[in-house]
């Protein structure tokens, strides 16, 4: 069951259908072919994939990240980013990627960081001397903190789909996050100095930071609100999703005072769209786990690489080459959907901690959504500067290994990912 399920999904993939209508017809063609099995359970399973109510964090997520970016906080992040690193060289590339690790606590979106904060630094810093290529590669890479540093709708759809707590990997990817700027300013320094890059030579007076760090503080809030309401037993991750959303429309109205309802429906309208297709893909992995499961393709896929090795870190290792090739051609949301349920239990059998295994999947096809050749932010930021996609894969190799770096380093010291919550009692 599991090849003719596979194969077909591949197949209708390989013919240019929609992702989440190639995963239903091979769900179609495979109950068909393989027989014995009663239609109408598909469409139970289809329901049965939709039918939570974490889900609805999941648009609201996007709208909170949305409304954030419409209402002008983007402005505020950059002028602090600017202030803090403005002295590095490199600054401009530096502020990017703290502006990323910012932002990631506003949309958790990887897709959405590109688009908001590449729209406005791809070509300031062309302007200023940057190389298009470097420029789209900075941005690109530093758009993954989103999903990682959260909230982080990959891990809400993780923790809906396995039943994991979406509280746990929030705060098991923090570090991780972090980790990952520290990470690519390594390389955005050294490339800096090394091709003689602009450097902000202004000096920012105490009362310039001061003003930078007020004007920021809405934005700086919003993670703070989100986690700290978490945290504190006050809300679930679903409900600080919706307060987030009450949060933006005051401040869009009240301190930007830029939020009008035009702008208004706009982002929702952008957040049923961008939800609507993670959710039809939500619906319809729901009835490929299903038959997954039913031809015990996890069990064997277990058995199979239990006899080679049952050594849990050469295992993460092969999981981690899968997840990163994966990575590079489908889309995450497909790759966490599809293969988190049937991955998730081989690993858990060998040893390796559930919010462990959880934060390492998420970094994995997060990463790839910047990975040659067909990472989605690398499309993006390409398309931002005009500049052919071939154009931007070699310049995003150093900022690749220096996430993968960080993807090892997470993998065999489980404390960076597991040290957080254990200490607040989450593991």
């Amino acid at each position: 069951m599991g090849v003719y399920l596979f194969g077909f999904l591949f197949f209708f993939m390989a013919l240019g259908v929609p992702i989440a209508f190639a995963m239903a017809m091979g769900v179609v063609a495979t109950i068909h072919f393989w027989g014995g099995i009663d239609f109408s359970m598909l469409f139970q399973q289809i329901f049965q994939g939709v039918n939570s109510f974490t889900f609805i964090a999941v648009p609201m997520f996007i709208l909170a990240g949305e409304l954030m970016a419409r209402v002008g906080i983007i402005d505020d992040i950059l002028l602090l980013c600017r202030v803090l690193v403005g002295w590095v060289p490199g600054s401009l590339a530096n502020a990017n990627i703290v502006a990323s690790m910012f932002f990631a606590g506003v949309s958790g979106s990887a897709v959405a960081d590109t688009s908001a904060i590449g729209g406005a630094l791809i070509p300031a810093m062309v302007k200023e001397g940057y190389d298009d290529d470097f420029s789209v590669a900075v941005t690109a890479s530093s758009s993954v903190i989103g999903p990682i540093i959260p909230p982080s709708i990959g891990m809400v759809l993780y923790g809906a789909t396995l039943g994991t707590s979406i509280t746990a990997m929030f705060m098991g990817g923090l570090v991780p996050g972090i980790m990952l700027g520290i990470s690519l300013m390594i390389p955005a320094t050294y490339l800096s100095i090394k091709r003689k890059y602009p450097r902000n030579t202004e000096k920012y007076s105490a009362k310039q930071i001061l003003s930078a760090l007020m004007h920021a503080v809405p934005a700086l809030l919003m993670p703070v609100i989100i986690l700290g309401g978490i945290l504190a037993g006050i809300c679930s991750p679903t409900e600080a999703a919706s307060i987030a959303i009450l949060y933006a429309i005051l401040v869009g109205a009240f301190y930007y005072k830029s939020l009008t309802p035009k702008i208004l429906l706009d982002c929702m309208v952008k957040a049923m769209i961008q939800a609507g297709a993670v959710l039809l893909i939500a619906s319809v992995a729901c009835p490929v786990g299903w038959l997954v499961a039913m031809g015990q393709v996890p069990a064997a896929l277990a058995e199979f690489i239990t006899s080679v090795t049952n050594n849990k870190y050469f295992v993460l290792l092969l999981i981690n080459i899968f997840l990163l090739i994966l990575g590079c051609g489908i889309d995450a949301n497909v790759s966490l959907l599809i293969f988190a349920p049937i991955l998730a239990p081989l690993a858990v059998s060998l040893g390796v901690h559930p919010i462990h295994f959880a934060v390492l999947f998420i970094l994995n096809i997060t990463i790839g959504l910047a990975t040659p050749p067909y990472g989605v932010c690398l499309f993006i930021g390409s398309s931002i500067a005009k500049i052919p996609l071939s154009k931007t894969m070699k310049a995003v190799l150093p900022f690749c290994i220096a996430e993968i770096i960080v993807l090892l380093l997470a993998t065999y010291v489980p404390d960076v990912v597991l040290a957080l919550p254990r200490a607040l009692g989450y593991v």
